[in-house]
């Protein structure tokens, strides 16, 4: 028999000592890092920064720059809000994807719509819960109306405008037919791209009439499978761990922090503070989140 060789026993000395490596050092153990996509996209003030590219471009850099990932996970949980924010992290998301050529898996939590939805329509797979809401594929905008109440109150609206549609839709003059179907011709427009972009991204397991998918309706997970809009039941751990073993590590990309361990980017009290009416703009975005939270019971 011959001896064994200098290699095979170098070779069995290490893996005798590779429970000494933590975990995080170990090529041998697969791992997924996570990314939370939650909230309303968009929507933003000084002290609240809101879900957009800039709030979360660095933790998907890091995501998709962890050595040996298998994939790349997100956690989705928004009810839409800015289409473009909702694109621009969407194709960044793909961007990363395909130059990293590792596969993305989205994990919606309580909503998944509209632009929240637009954002699982980066991965490659879709996974939700039985209770999870998704699609909204649709474009909804609003406004309110004071004439009659200026009118009511005798207070004179004076607006000074270089440019004959540039006080369009002002909630301070009566509504013009002629405004409401230039707005709802950028919203179709808008809506037309949308359309695109989830066939485009799901293809052939879409199985519902484009009027039934695209017309701005939602529903639950299982619908939402059976649609072809997303394609099982579950949740993060139980998928991952089915699909990699039980050994996979899964860490939480987050923000990066600062010094003082505020979160990158963002801005500081000082500057919050020199951008007044703050506690306004506070109030108001967080109306206007609940209220876009709430077409969905939440």
């Amino acid at each position: 028999m011959p001896p064994r060789t200098q290699p095979s026993i170098l070779a069995r000395l290490i893996e005798s000592l590779r429970w000494l490596v933590p975990a995080r050092f170990r090529t041998d153990i697969p791992v997924v890092p996570v990314v939370r996509l939650t909230g309303v996209i968009g929507v933003t003030t000084p002290l609240r920064p809101g879900l957009m590219l800039s709030t979360v471009a660095r933790s998907l850099e890091r995501a998709f720059s962890v050595r040996k990932a298998r994939a790349v996970a997100l956690i989705i949980n928004s009810p839409g809000g800015s289409p473009a924010q909702s694109h621009l992290i969407m194709r960044r998301i793909r961007q990363l994807a395909e130059e990293k050529k590792i596969p993305v898996l989205a994990f919606i939590e309580d909503v998944g719509a509209s632009g929240g939805y637009m954002l699982a329509c980066a991965a490659d797979e879709i996974v939700c819960d039985q209770y999870s809401i998704v699609g909204s594929i649709g474009v909804v905008g609003g406004s309110f109306g004071f004439p009659k109440l200026m009118d009511k109150l005798g207070i004179e609206r004076r607006l000074y405008t270089s440019g004959e549609r540039k006080a369009m839709l002002d909630p301070f003059l009566p509504e013009k037919p002629d405004d409401v179907k230039r707005i709802k011709a950028v919203q179709k427009d808008i809506h037309d791209h949308f359309i695109a972009l989830v066939k485009e991204r799901r293809g052939a397991k879409l199985k519902g009439a484009d009027k039934l998918l695209f017309s701005g309706e939602f529903w639950t997970a299982q619908t939402a499978i059976e649609l072809g809009l997303a394609d099982a039941l579950g949740d993060l751990r139980s998928t991952l761990h089915a699909r990699y073993g039980d050994k996979v590590r899964t860490p939480l990309i987050a923000a990066e922090r600062g010094l003082f361990g505020r979160k990158l980017p963002s801005v500081t009290i000082a500057d919050a503070l020199a951008e007044r009416p703050g506690l306004t703009d506070e109030l108001l975005s967080t109306l206007e989140a609940r209220a876009i939270w709430s077409r969905y019971g939440f």
